[in-house]
């Protein structure tokens, strides 16, 4: 086995890194920073990114995959992602910040929601769920192989057991974090995943570079999005806020009055009370890769980040609350045995000098 892929050695480089960035790096002190992490920089650039540990990880729970998680990214002294939520519990669901990513398959077909009479909604899924019976697993790529508990329907923030976390290898350097996890399921399903964490060398720009290889006997069908969890410097979201499209986006049912489509932009009219943000399905897209992006701007300060992909976008979600905007863009995945699908997203964070 190569030395650098060994996951210790990884994490020790990381503390070095962090070590030699802590007094000059914004990045150096965020909330509960005391977890496997590497400090990462290009000199105009850094990125706090969490590290896969199933012991002592950030986030240790059943629905984003475990790599990737970006605790901080900091570019003239503003800040890009944080602690959005209330309360940290590195087993809850959604105790997680960064463009964080989740593997996700329809349980249903697209229609209005029960509870919420004008949106629509799409009853989530996973891989190899509803086959299973209780006590059997299902697959949650970048998590592992997760038991099912009883005959209900697959909840995106519910408690499932981790039958197996596969194995993780990771490689740090000074501007990237190599993630591998490597997976021999049950019933069929086994793959090996790879991300890429890289800040550019001169510009402000991080990219993901994905790769999922099929190493088991069943197709591996899911969605893939990024829940992105931006935070333009811990600002409230309200007046100011502005997200642009490369297309008209169209709302598919009531998004939220605190918010209005205006051309190709988001526009933000009135701040978010509790518990009624500003979210639903949004079309206008097209099967060309150029719509894959959109931008979140904080109008008054000039602070924003540019999300695009080399994919297509194949469903698009916008969730945002006092704390967070996500735009959500999905791309589709069917990777056969024995096939690779490779994916890539990138962020370009735009602020002005101090």
């Amino acid at each position: 086995m190569r030395s650098g892929w060994i996951a210790v050695l990884g994490a020790a480089f990381a503390m070095t890194c962090a070590a030699a960035a802590e007094t000059v790096s914004d990045c150096a002190e965020v909330p509960h920073s005391d977890h496997p992490k590497a400090l990462l920089t290009n000199g105009k650039l850094d990125a706090l990114v969490f590290l896969p540990d199933a012991k002592n990880g950030y986030y240790r729970s059943t629905r984003f995959d475990w790599s990737g998680v970006v605790g901080c990214v900091s570019l003239n002294g503003h800040k890009f992602f944080g602690e959005w939520f209330a309360q940290y519990d590195p087993l809850k669901n959604d105790s997680i910040t960064g463009p964080v990513e989740e593997f996700r398959t329809d349980d249903g077909p697209m229609g209005q929601s029960p509870q919420r009479p004008g949106e629509f909604f799409v009853r989530p899924g996973a891989i190899g769920y509803k086959e299973a019976r209780p006590g059997e697993t299902f697959l949650k790529p970048g998590v592992g192989v997760l038991r099912k508990v009883d005959d209900s329907p697959y909840q995106f923030g519910g408690a499932y057991p981790i039958a197996d976390t596969g194995t993780w290898k990771v490689k740090v350097r000074k501007r990237s974090v190599r993630f591998r996890q490597m997976l021999r399921g049950l019933d069929g399903y086994a793959y090996v995943y790879e991300k890429t964490l890289t800040l550019n060398k001169n510009e402000p720009i991080m990219t993901l570079q994905h790769s999922l290889k099929n190493t088991g006997k069943k197709a591996i069908e899911t969605y893939v999005y990024d829940h992105d969890f931006f935070m333009l410097d811990g600002k409230p979201t309200g007046p100011g806020m502005v997200v642009h499209f490369k297309f008209e986006p169209k709302p598919l049912g009531e998004i939220g009055a605190a918010a209005k489509i205006e051309g190709k932009d988001l526009v933000y009219v009135d701040e978010l009370a509790p518990r009624k943000g500003v979210a639903g399905y949004l079309t206008g897209y097209s099967d060309d890769v150029r719509d894959y992006d959109f931008t979140v701007e904080d109008t008054r300060s000039k602070v924003g980040v540019q999300q695009t992909s080399d994919h297509s976008l194949s469903r698009l979600y916008f969730w945002s609350t006092q704390k967070t905007i996500c735009p959500e863009g999905y791309i589709k995945l069917n990777v056969a045995p024995g096939e690779t699908s490779r994916w890539t997203l990138r962020y370009r964070f735009f602020a002005p000098a101090s």
